[in-house]
């Protein structure tokens, strides 16, 4: 009988029992990081300086506004909703804001899943299926008014991240 496998395993034990997960705390950091870096790429364009995300616009209503509020699970609700929306503008300026939502929503899952609350799948939403026909009329004013919402998104979101947000 050949026990090669279970002797390199038990001498290997030692070391694998000091290896830790990564600490919550850099996932909330990196957390914070990428929605500074999403923050200030939506600055870069320079366009996104013209409407208030406060500013109601017919039309785009569909458009989150600001929450005072936010659990992980409305965050992530939130970003999906921006993610389809950027994924349906031609624009060449959202292509790497939409993948850093991406993967902002991992790191929200992470941060979900260290409390214990994994968060539901999110799914197509009923209020954006009228979106190409608000992208016909106004695809300029849409694709300002969502980055500048998702900005003003981002940044209560940053807020929130500070005040340890429950599921």
């Amino acid at each position: 009988m050949r026990c090669g496998p279970l002797y390199q395993f038990l001498w290997l034990w030692p070391y694998l029992s000091y290896m830790e997960a990564v600490p919550i705390r850099k996932v909330q950091d990196d957390t914070k990081t990428l929605i500074k870096t999403i923050v200030t790429r939506i600055n870069d364009i320079s366009h996104t300086q013209s409407v208030s995300s406060k500013q109601r616009v017919t039309g785009l209503d569909f458009i989150p506004g600001l929450h005072p509020l936010l659990s992980l699970s409305k965050m992530d609700q939130t970003l999906a909703i921006y993610q389809q929306i950027l994924a349906s503008l031609p624009s060449r300026n959202v292509i790497q804001i939409s993948n850093d939502l991406e993967n902002l929503r991992d790191l929200l899952h992470l941060l979900a899943a260290s409390k214990s609350c994994p968060l539901p799948q999110v799914r197509a939403l009923e209020s954006l299926e009228s979106l190409g026909v608000v992208l016909e009329a106004s695809l300029y004013s849409t694709e300002v008014v969502a980055l500048s919402r998702l900005q003003g998104s981002l940044q209560d979101m940053l807020r929130q991240l500070d005040l340890s947000p429950g599921c």
